[in-house]
């Protein structure tokens, strides 16, 4: 039997080629990546590595934005069929028809969005830095958000923005998640802290709930993928509740052996960011396939509104 963990480490020396791996990625392809972290760390990897070739361990947004950040760059994923339904959520003609009913308004766009979408931005913003790039629009400016419900509504109440449109898209699998399954995890483990992730894209309905000042996010921590392994290290607990898709609960768990996670509930499973294997890995790298490009005018028109994402992110 084919051992893919040394034919993948082969052929990364032979081809010169860094594997990035999401958080949600099984716990086989976070072991044998380069880096693993989301979406926006990833492609700041893509876009400082010397490597010739990049494989994507992610789902297909995201394989588009190395590729725009990177456009000198070979950018392979290792299934075309990862996508993401947050991100399918809207199409570019769905976004110009929205601009075409709002003349004049800024349009701002999570990251987990195709490219196309990211054309007809002015804005792409992360979890984290949301609330920041809307606060620094005018008052008076009309703001379009998409395509994540959820964020958009936490956004607007941080802001306290009036004249803010959000489109009515969200994440299949968190979308679910209701705060009586979020109390539910966190009676079972009582003494548990609870890390809500921001920038993971799916985990917005949490972030929603706790602007909202409901009950079930009492002292929760809302915490990017460093912060919060940083705050796994050194919290003094040692239980935590994880609000998250539940493949970041490898990396938690490898770093801190000696603490136990527990997921808000292990329904909180993407089955895109699952199709990834170590076997279409090694063939990605192996057969050259798979390759993610932008075209150039559309990487072109992408590429201010994600720089002006980097600039505050």
């Amino acid at each position: 039997m084919l051992d893919y963990v040394r034919e993948i480490e082969r052929l990364k020396t032979e081809r010169n080629a860094v594997v990035l791996a999401h958080n949600y990625q099984i716990g086989d392809v976070q072991d044998v990546a380069d880096f693993v972290g989301d979406s926006l760390g990833l492609s700041r990897q893509a876009a400082k590595t010397d490597a010739d070739v990049i494989v994507f361990c992610g789902v297909h947004f995201m394989a588009e934005t190395a590729a725009i950040l990177s456009p000198e760059k070979r950018v392979l994923i290792p299934d075309l069929e990862a996508g993401c339904s947050l991100a399918s959520s809207i199409t570019a003609d769905q976004l110009r028809a929205w601009k075409a009913e709002h003349p004049g308004a800024i349009v701002v766009s999570y990251v987990n969005t195709t490219a196309e979408v990211k054309a007809e931005s002015d804005y792409c913003c992360t979890s984290a830095n949301a609330v920041e790039i809307v606060a620094s629009i005018p008052a008076d400016q009309e703001v379009l958000f998409l395509p994540d419900m959820f964020l958009g509504n936490h956004v607007k109440k941080m802001t306290g923005r009036t004249n803010m449109t959000i489109w009515l898209g969200e994440c299949h699998v968190h979308a679910a998640v209701q705060p009586v399954e979020i109390i539910r995890a966190r009676e079972a483990h009582p003494k548990a802290e609870f890390m809500v992730h921001p920038e993971c894209g799916c985990t917005t309905a949490a972030m929603y709930l706790s602007s909202q000042n409901d009950a079930s996010m009492d002292g929760a921590r809302i915490l990017s993928t460093g912060g919060m392994m940083t705050r796994a290290k050194e919290s003094p607990a040692s239980e935590f509740v994880v609000a998250t898709e539940t493949g970041i609960l490898h990396a938690l768990r490898k770093e801190n052996p000696d603490k136990s996670f527990h997921a808000v509930t292990e329904a909180m499973i993407c089955r895109f960011m699952k199709m990834i294997t170590l076997e279409n890995l090694y063939q990605a790298l192996a057969d050259d396939q798979y390759e993610v490009s932008v075209p150039a005018d559309i990487a072109e028109r992408a590429r201010l509104p994600i720089e002006r994402m980097l600039a505050t992110a």
